[in-house]
């Protein structure tokens, strides 16, 4: 909610500056565009980390997956070896 509120004040004073070429107004209006950067930086650099920390959480899920389904499968296994001795017990 800041950043826009920031970027508005920022724009105003881009347009208060085309009324007046004064060196104070153009360090404001630099300023502004200065700030309006660093948020925009910001806002990008948060967007990625969440993205990397999304994708590290479904690789470890798929991981834990992948492990409880090889934890299945060779309980399976081992059922079925020991069906395999008892019917050759028989």
């Amino acid at each position: 909610m800041k950043a826009p509120l920031i970027l508005a004040a920022a724009t105003a004073l881009v347009a208060l500056s085309a009324c007046s070429k004064s060196p104070e107004a153009q360090n404001v209006v630099n300023n502004a565009e200065n700030v309006a950067d660093s948020l925009e930086n910001t806002a990008d650099n948060v967007t990625a980390n969440a993205s990397n920390a999304a994708d590290s959480m479904k690789d470890a899920a798929d991981n834990t997956a992948d492990a409880l389904e090889n934890k299945a499968d060779a309980v399976r296994d081992a059922a079925e070896n020991k069906a395999d001795a008892i019917d050759h017990k028989k």
